[in-house]
């Protein structure tokens, strides 16, 4: 019994002897074990255990750790809070609550202590336990594989990992290891009740499973190792995927290129999705599959509307071949657009010139002589950025400007036709957080040039054209 522990503690949790390891002692018969382990091999430990106060007994299995970590010469760190409190106004079940309160007062001694890892005393049954929860709640492989020795949780801390030493270890293999070592660990009734999930999973669905199959747990804990290992394969395919198809990502929000995005196959579009959620909510959320389906559907649709909520306040925002997923729009950057500076909503334009707007760009603008060179770059031309207009048409009034209430626009290519400035934009799918200060070239009312998408018909060059106006804007 416990025998390969010590190569456990090394090779699969990573632990070394020489820095102090936060152990998350409850009393019970998992955890005291896993604490006389860590005693028996030399590793500096300290004893942190959470008062959940949640049973009338909740004190004295606090006061028995608090002993136990004495008798192994242990420093300890006891603490406690208001579970149910907490559950209530975050809106989470008791389950949950006191997970997460429990692991963040780890992580918080963690950190204190500068530990190098917390941990836990998860066994073989916990994890077939887990496995059977996420597959009743629906997961995929993610969640099927289950625990692994030594795993972080961003939403507890970005790096220091969680170690589970017992995890290969049958929760009954621990009872005797207490027993026969003099340990005396407390029995926590709540266990025992069915009021709660895991308990039920525990206590009603494995042993009416057991009855199909005896050796059902085995069966259980042997397909999460299997499926660990594919796990690890696709996580690897991921990595490969993710540089390929991600633009952009910060705290706030990710970017894909929506046509490397849509080439990957549609199971690991939804991964990278998924991988982009846990990115922006690492403190988590409740991802299901139907989520994961209606993002990726947006994504491989580009006649959908521009935006979609999912879900724990993340949507996406389709601009142009970039998706972006996030939570607020004001936290993306609009310099990749050209802008008017926020102090000046018209700028005159001396010919030749050149104006600075926002985000490094600017708009140079020039006289040529030579129509018929003019005539020639211009039909040559795919930069949308640059342009060519007849002289004659316009005046010495060119002025840059954002967008008017009631701008009209004539589009070149359709018979001097106008429609409004703001329909163009929308027809353009130019980004509705980049149209009102989004410089248009203008003499006086008329809209001459939209930069980046058409100048207007009506000073467009012809073959009477004798001199032509070439204007030029770029980012530096």
């Amino acid at each position: 019994m416990f025998e390969n522990i010590e190569s456990v503690l090394s090779e699969r949790c990573g632990l070394v002897k020489d820095r102090p390891i936060i152990a998350g002692i409850s009393g019970g018969p998992d955890s005291m074990c896993l604490l006389k382990i860590l005693r028996d091999n030399g590793y500096r430990v300290i004893v942190a255990h959470f008062n959940h106060k949640l049973r009338s007994d909740a004190d004295a299995d606090a006061n028995a750790v608090e002993q136990a970590a004495s008798r192994m010469n242990f420093a300890s760190v006891v603490e406690s809070g208001d579970v149910r409190e907490y559950a209530r106004t975050e809106k989470l079940s008791i389950e949950e609550a006191a997970r997460n309160m429990r692991y963040r007062f780890l992580m918080e001694q963690a950190r204190r202590f500068k530990a190098q890892a917390v941990a836990v005393g998860h066994t073989a049954d916990d994890q077939v336990e887990t496995v059977l929860m996420h597959f009743v709640r629906g997961a995929g492989l993610a969640g099927l594989k289950g625990m692994s020795h030594r795993t972080v949780i961003p939403m507890f801390d970005k790096e220091i990992p969680i170690v589970r030493p017992l995890l290969d270890f049958w929760r009954e293999e621990t009872v005797v290891y207490c027993a026969a070592h003099g340990l005396r660990p407390r029995h926590d009734l709540s266990n025992d009740s069915l009021d709660f999930f895991r308990n039920r999973v525990r206590n009603l669905l494995i042993p009416a499973l057991e009855s199909y199959n005896p050796r059902f747990k085995d069966v259980v804990w042997r397909t999460s190792h299997s499926l660990s290992g594919d796990h690890e394969i696709l996580m690897n395919v991921l990595d490969d995927a993710w540089k390929t198809s991600i633009v952009h990502q910060t705290a706030e929000f990710v970017s894909f290129d929506s046509s490397s995005f849509t080439k990957h196959p549609l199971g690991l579009q939804r991964h990278l999705v998924r991988r982009a959620m846990d990115l922006i909510h690492p403190q988590g959320v409740d991802v299901n599959f139907a989520t994961l389906e209606r993002a990726t559907n947006f994504i491989n649709d580009p006649k959908r509307r521009p935006r979609i909520d999912l879900i724990g306040g993340l949507r996406l925002l389709r601009e142009g071949v970039l998706i972006y997923l996030l939570t607020d729009e004001s936290a993306l950057s609009i310099e990749r657009w050209p802008q008017m500076p926020d102090d000046s909503n018209t700028i005159p334009l001396k010919l030749p010139g050149s104006v600075i707007l926002s985000g490094g760009w600017q708009l140079s603008c020039e006289r040529w002589n030579m129509a018929s060179l003019a005539m020639e770059q211009a039909r040559s031309n795919d930069d949308p950025f640059q342009v060519w207009l007849d002289a004659n048409a316009t005046s010495d009034a060119l002025e840059l400007r954002a967008r008017h209430a009631g701008d009209r626009f004539e589009p070149l290519g359709m018979g001097g036709h106008e429609m409004k400035i703001s329909d163009f934009f929308i027809n353009a799918k130019l980004p509705q957080r980049a149209r009102d200060r989004w410089p248009l070239l203008c003499m006086g009312d008329k809209v001459v040039w939209v930069p980046g998408h058409r100048p207007a018909h009506s000073f467009r060059l012809t073959d009477s054209t004798r001199q032509a106006l070439y204007f030029s804007m770029s980012r530096g």
